[in-house]
């Protein structure tokens, strides 16, 4: 569809007056009306009403009306955008990131990278942990966060650890202190569901574990941590959770953790994933703004 004939349209159907589309368009009167028709044509029925010199939309032309301008604002915004890139304006992260990590780490390492370049635009797309390399490395996404590794055939790809996490057993606080009950958290799982969280990189290891301990819960898989934790508020189930997942609703006496004493837990690692290629100056600021965030020396991306 040209461009200008959807121009031609959107002028119309505001003034109203072919001629005056014409004179403002800085046209002949009949190649407006050959433009109209040509979109009508192309659109298989009329979207005007004529009376006279008066033009009126009908409920076509209404119907197709917003959609035109949509187009013609995109395609504005594209070459704004392609302007300001040459101009070197223009930094763009499109970051990959599971649950966890974006709501614990992610808006404080976004504040950074902000502050520090402010006309950065940033994309955020939150996909479970087994996701995220796929993404990155099909080149959808620029870096991802994750709390599983990229998958070893994801050879493109490099993966650093970014921090550990102990991992603990989170029910709901009913108000009695369990610390003296060395088998309550095996009661816990034979009685409730074992709710995960989008299968984080500890989930299998975990469940091996409590395999070994002769344990088979039932399990209910929830790709969303805020979820699982409501969820465990609500009396549907334990979890094994991040404790910094988890920190404020222990403190605020919503969660309770519940010690787990012969059973080994394994730690949740949040892995960073970039393309093994040189990385734009914006992705670099971003991993930076990564790495202020969680205090860390060294350069992640090397």
């Amino acid at each position: 569809m040209d461009l200008r004939v959807l121009r031609t349209f959107v002028s119309a159907a505001h003034l109203q007056n072919f001629r005056e589309t014409a004179e403002r368009l800085s046209l002949s009167q009949p190649t407006v009306s050959a433009q109209i028709r040509e979109l009508e044509a192309e659109i298989g029925e009329p979207l005007f009403d004529r009376a006279g010199r008066r033009v009126r939309l009908n409920p076509a032309g209404e119907m197709f009306l917003p959609h035109a301008e949509e187009i013609l604002r995109d395609y504005s915004a594209a070459l704004q955008d392609l302007s300001q890139q040459r101009r070197g304006e223009v930094e763009r992260v499109a970051i990959a990131v599971s649950p966890e990590p974006a709501r614990s780490l992610l808006p404080r390492a976004l504040r950074h990278l902000l502050a520090a370049r402010p006309s950065a635009m940033v994309s955020v797309e939150v996909v479970p942990s087994r996701e995220v390399g796929g993404i990155v490395a099909s080149g959808e996404a620029d870096v991802g966060i994750a709390q599983a590794p990229a998958d070893p055939s994801q050879s493109r790809l490099r993966c650093r650890e970014l921090m550990r996490d102990r991992v603990v057993l989170a029910a709901r606080h009913d108000g009695h202190d369990h610390d003296q009950a060395p088998a309550y958290w095996r009661q816990l799982l034979d009685e409730q569901i074992l709710i995960s969280h989008g299968h984080p990189g500890y989930w299998n290891d975990l469940l091996q574990r409590l395999e070994d301990e002769g344990i088979h819960p039932r399990t209910m898989p929830v790709t969303q941590v805020e979820l699982t934790k409501r969820f465990v508020e609500e009396g549907l189930g334990v979890s094994f959770l991040p404790e910094r997942s988890v920190r404020r609703e222990l403190l605020e006496g919503r969660l309770m953790e519940v010690p787990a004493p012969g059973l080994s837990l394994p730690d949740a690692v949040t892995f960073l994933l970039v393309p093994d290629a040189p990385l734009p100056e914006s992705v670099r600021q971003f991993i930076e703004a990564v790495r202020d965030t969680l205090h860390l020396r060294g350069e992640l991306a090397e």
